[in-house]
């Protein structure tokens, strides 16, 4: 012990020696040697309509690419990743922000993040797998493949709370455009009864009274957005500046008055009139309309997006398809191979799917692409001699396949695959990237500074 005042401390970051940190300090450096991709986030991140040298200093694209890193692989929400980068040192290194430099609020974290697209998120993988392939960490020689299933951020949808969902959404709506002169009837008390006596009704001639009555409500409550879409779209505004609010109200309304529109139509026909309503035509969510209902091997309905995603014998994510709909896995397997053979200029030499991968017509257009030996796990009637040079590299391939079930573990519990919170389809898909590049950031990271300690 020294003294009772402390002396004052440096204005240099001080490293910190911990497990983590040089973990970051890796990742540091292999972003450091793709550069190039900094272009793309930037001219993601700059507003075409804003001059970069005039106003306040904001985030650069180096800053806004390495938030994003660690938002993915800390889970971190945007509130909590401000405050980390703000009060940690190894976060102020790692996003390149100094001891006496202003940190970024939670929203420009938002505002900033949000606007790097998938395809560039993409581009950011390529570079990385780029590296591992130079230094022999993972040469795409060796692929195995599967499917995962990564949630939307709804509520468990149903009939009665969709069509709550409609009134709700639309009353509130048209509570704003009260100001431009806009009246309605507001039946959200009532629909609300409504949605909860569907829920506690006691038989299904009870259900299907409240049913109708929850209908009515919520087609009067279209009816109301119709008119104020009309009246909206004809008013005159003495301020020019008050036109775009009302123009984004008028968008708005009609967006949520068409989703609830195809909500009624979907009651009516199962409801009322017992019709059986095909997956493909179901919306299951007026918030998040592109929504799939993805059911996999007649387990638990999920609600989201199917992903096909290719891993390495690295444990690196080599590829990943974030597919519309809900495509069966046997029409996966050569667009996947022909997915590797862009992007590393050969096809693998070998490969291990999934028991749902598995067709004669799969092997045959595999071997075609050049592939030496395929394996499925489950055979579903096929030869293994059809599919590889012996029973012995069958069984190695399969045991091998096995891993894919690790790392798609490891992106579910880690990097917050289980369920997106970004709101649309362009940021769903931006989510899953941007988790798929934190991991793969984080693993060849491992690998530098495994070869790296002595043995």
């Amino acid at each position: 012990m020294r003294g009772i005042i402390a002396a004052q401390p440096g204005l240099a970051p001080v490293p910190i020696e911990h497990e983590h940190a040089a973990e970051l300090d890796e990742v540091s450096a292999i972003l450091n040697e793709a550069p190039h991709v900094l272009a793309m986030v930037h001219a993601d991140v700059k507003p075409p309509d804003v001059d970069a040298e005039t106003g306040r200093p904001g985030m650069t694209a180096e800053q806004v690419l390495r938030a994003a890193v660690v938002k993915q692989m800390k889970g971190y929400s945007y509130e909590e990743l401000a405050f980390h980068i703000e009060d940690s040192t190894t976060m102020r290194r790692f996003c390149r922000y100094g001891v006496m430099d202003r940190t970024p609020s939670s929203s420009a974290l938002q505002r900033n993040v949000s606007r790097i697209s998938p395809d560039t998120f993409e581009q950011v993988t390529l570079a990385v797998l780029g590296i591992a392939k130079q230094e022999g960490i993972e040469s795409g020689r060796k692929v195995r493949v599967d499917c995962a299933v990564v949630e939307s951020n709804i509520h468990e949808p149903t009939d009665s709370s969709l069509l709550w969902d409609s009134v709700r959404t639309l009353a509130r709506l048209l509570t704003d455009a009260r100001e431009f002169g806009v009246t309605f009837t507001d039946h959200r008390r009532r629909a609300k009864r409504r949605s909860l006596s569907i829920m506690n009704a006691k038989s299904p001639k009870q259900q299907t009274k409240h049913y109708r009555d929850l209908l009515k409500v919520t087609n009067k409550t279209i009816g109301y957005a119709r008119s104020a879409i009309e009246l909206l779209s004809t008013v005159e505004l003495s301020d020019p500046m008050a036109s775009l609010p009302v123009f984004m109200l008028v968008v708005t309304l009609r967006d949520f008055a068409e989703l609830a529109e195809r909500v009624v139509d979907q009651t009516t026909r199962r409801v009322i009139h017992g019709e059986k309503v095909p997956a493909s035509e179901k919306l299951v969510s007026i918030f998040e309309p592109h929504t799939d209902i993805i059911i996999k091997d007649r387990r638990a309905v999920r609600f989201g997006h199917k992903s096909c995603v290719t891993g390495g014998a690295s444990s690196m994510i080599l590829d990943c398809v974030i597919e519309d709909g809900n495509p069966a896995d046997s029409t996966l397997a050569t667009r996947m191979i022909d997915r590797q053979t862009d992007i590393y200029g050969r096809p693998p030499r070998q490969a291990a799917f999934d028991g749902g991968f598995a067709s004669k017509a799969n092997v045959h257009d595999i071997k075609e692409r050049g592939v030496q030996d395929v394996a499925f796990h489950k055979r579903r009637g096929i030869k293994i001699h059809d599919m590889v040079k012996s029973t012995w590299v069958y069984r190695r391939l399969c045991r091998f396949r096995a891993g894919i079930e690790g790392t798609l573990s490891f992106l579910l519990r880690c990097f917050g695959l289980t369920r997106c919170t970004w709101k649309g389809l362009a940021h769903f898909k931006s989510y899953v990237w941007a988790s798929v590049v934190s991991a793969n950031l984080l693993i060849l990271a491992r690998h530098r500074l495994a070869r790296a300690t002595p043995a």
